[in-house]
């Protein structure tokens, strides 16, 4: 399958979305099993500072409290951080959805909502156990504020599938990379690098 940008992935059907995650979840086990740490399609990549992991026992279907709240100004936490190892797929791999989020909000607008439809219905139809939802940004901004953008924004796309599509929080965990991974790394500003990725680990 030739890789396809952000915005040309909302016309993927919800077969082929659960036949990409299947795929995703083969290369996770190989990469994992041969004591490599990558496979052809995948490399795990340690990162050693990011505001990025929490694990699905942990996300919940009620709104965050400030400063976590999507719809608050977002602002530095100095939160202390673990290193925490991120699966780089290969881009025909991947599954990415450009989600418009307004300036300075991590809040999911009702016109936005319908891109995650289909996402929702495969998820249903899926039998991945364990999906981790990636935020994304481009390089405009600082690192931190781009980090905490992409955790603040990809915990809001969990919520709305909790809340609105009956999807079990414990199948859920997030994860922000800020502008560490963009899709197109030919301009690093391109509309295509604001998203938000979808995989399958388990």
């Amino acid at each position: 399958m030739t890789a396809l940008p952000a915005a040309a992935q909302e016309d993927l059907s919800v077969q082929d979305l659960v036949e990409i995650w299947n795929k995703q979840k083969e290369v996770f086990h190989e990469a994992q099993s041969n004591g490599l740490g990558k496979t052809r399609g995948l490399e795990l990549i340690t990162i050693d500072e990011t505001g990025a992991a929490e694990t699905g026992a942990s996300v919940t279907a009620t709104a965050q409290p400030s400063p976590t709240d999507p719809n608050e100004p977002l602002a530095a936490t100095g939160e202390t951080v673990q290193p925490v190892v991120f699966g780089q797929l290969d881009p025909d791999l991947q599954v990415n959805l450009q989600i418009n989020f307004g300036f300075d909000s991590a809040a999911l607008a009702d016109t936005e909502k319908p891109k995650l439809q289909k996402i929702c219905q495969a998820m249903q139809q899926s039998k991945v156990q364990l999906f981790r939802i990636v935020g994304h940004t481009d390089t405009a901004g600082t690192d931190e504020y781009n980090e905490r953008l992409s955790v603040l924004r990809a915990k809001e796309v969990v919520r709305h599938l909790v809340e609105d599509c009956g999807i079990p929080a414990a199948r859920l965990e997030t994860m922000g990379m800020g502008e560490r991974f963009p899709f197109n790394e030919q301009d690093p500003q391109a509309d295509e690098n604001r998203r938000v990725e979808f995989q399958a680990l388990s």
